[in-house]
Protein backbone atom coordinates (compact mmCIF):
# COMPACT_ATOMS: atom_id res chain seq x y z
CA UNK A 1 0.00 0.00 0.00
CA UNK A 2 2.89 2.37 0.76
CA UNK A 3 4.35 1.88 -2.70
CA UNK A 4 1.08 2.75 -4.42
CA UNK A 5 0.70 5.86 -2.28
CA UNK A 6 4.26 6.98 -3.11
CA UNK A 7 3.69 6.32 -6.79
CA UNK A 8 0.42 8.26 -6.84
CA UNK A 9 2.02 11.14 -4.94
CA UNK A 10 4.94 11.22 -7.42
CA UNK A 11 2.55 11.13 -10.39
CA UNK A 12 0.49 13.94 -8.83
CA UNK A 13 3.60 16.11 -8.36
CA UNK A 14 4.69 15.41 -11.93
CA UNK A 15 1.31 16.47 -13.31
CA UNK A 16 1.34 19.62 -11.19
CA UNK A 17 4.76 20.60 -12.56
CA UNK A 18 3.57 20.04 -16.12
CA UNK A 19 0.42 22.10 -15.52
CA UNK A 20 2.42 24.91 -13.92
CA UNK A 21 4.82 25.14 -16.88
CA UNK A 22 2.19 24.93 -19.60
CA UNK A 23 1.40 28.08 -21.55
CA UNK A 24 -0.54 29.06 -24.62
CA UNK A 25 1.47 28.18 -27.75
CA UNK A 26 0.39 31.28 -29.65
CA UNK A 27 1.39 33.56 -26.80
CA UNK A 28 4.86 32.01 -26.74
CA UNK A 29 5.28 32.37 -30.50
CA UNK A 30 4.11 35.99 -30.44
CA UNK A 31 6.47 36.80 -27.58
CA UNK A 32 9.40 35.22 -29.44
CA UNK A 33 8.48 37.17 -32.59
CA UNK A 34 8.47 40.46 -30.71
CA UNK A 35 11.84 39.71 -29.12
CA UNK A 36 13.39 38.86 -32.49
CA UNK A 37 11.97 42.05 -34.03
CA UNK A 38 13.40 44.03 -31.12
CA UNK A 39 16.90 42.64 -31.64
CA UNK A 40 16.86 42.70 -35.44
CA UNK A 41 18.04 46.29 -35.90
CA UNK A 42 20.92 45.69 -33.51
CA UNK A 43 21.84 42.57 -35.43
CA UNK A 44 21.72 44.46 -38.72
CA UNK A 45 24.01 47.14 -37.33
CA UNK A 46 26.34 44.43 -36.09
CA UNK A 47 26.46 42.91 -39.58
CA UNK A 48 27.32 46.30 -41.05
CA UNK A 49 30.09 46.76 -38.47
CA UNK A 50 31.50 43.31 -39.23
CA UNK A 51 31.36 44.16 -42.94
CA UNK A 52 33.32 47.35 -42.31
CA UNK A 53 36.00 45.51 -40.34
CA UNK A 54 36.24 42.76 -42.95
CA UNK A 55 36.46 45.42 -45.65
CA UNK A 56 39.34 47.18 -43.90
CA UNK A 57 41.21 43.91 -43.39
CA UNK A 58 40.62 43.00 -47.02
CA UNK A 59 41.81 46.40 -48.21
CA UNK A 60 45.06 46.02 -46.27
CA UNK A 61 45.63 42.50 -47.62
CA UNK A 62 44.94 43.57 -51.20
CA UNK A 63 47.20 46.60 -50.81
CA UNK A 64 50.03 44.38 -49.54
CA UNK A 65 49.57 41.95 -52.45
CA UNK A 66 49.50 44.83 -54.91
CA UNK A 67 52.70 46.34 -53.51
CA UNK A 68 54.42 42.94 -53.61
CA UNK A 69 53.47 42.57 -57.28
CA UNK A 70 51.61 39.29 -56.85
CA UNK A 71 49.63 38.27 -59.95
CA UNK A 72 46.40 37.21 -58.20
CA UNK A 73 45.67 40.62 -56.67
CA UNK A 74 42.52 41.16 -58.74
CA UNK A 75 41.07 37.82 -57.70
CA UNK A 76 41.73 38.50 -54.00
CA UNK A 77 40.26 42.00 -54.28
CA UNK A 78 37.10 40.63 -55.92
CA UNK A 79 36.74 38.01 -53.18
CA UNK A 80 37.03 40.53 -50.33
CA UNK A 81 34.76 43.03 -52.06
CA UNK A 82 32.22 40.28 -52.74
CA UNK A 83 32.17 39.22 -49.11
CA UNK A 84 31.48 42.79 -47.96
CA UNK A 85 28.72 43.23 -50.54
CA UNK A 86 27.24 39.89 -49.47
CA UNK A 87 26.99 41.00 -45.84
CA UNK A 88 25.23 44.23 -46.80
CA UNK A 89 22.85 42.49 -49.21
CA UNK A 90 21.98 39.78 -46.68
CA UNK A 91 21.15 42.38 -44.02
CA UNK A 92 18.99 44.35 -46.46
CA UNK A 93 17.19 41.31 -47.86
CA UNK A 94 16.44 39.92 -44.40
CA UNK A 95 15.14 43.29 -43.32
CA UNK A 96 12.78 43.56 -46.29
CA UNK A 97 11.82 39.87 -46.11
CA UNK A 98 10.63 40.14 -42.53
CA UNK A 99 9.04 43.54 -43.14
CA UNK A 100 11.04 45.46 -40.56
Amino acid sequence: MKRITKWLFTAYLFLMVIAANAQDGNAGINEATQKVKGYFQSGTNLMYAIGAIVGLIGAVKVFNKWNNGEPDTGKVAAAWFGSCVFLVVVATVLQSFFGL
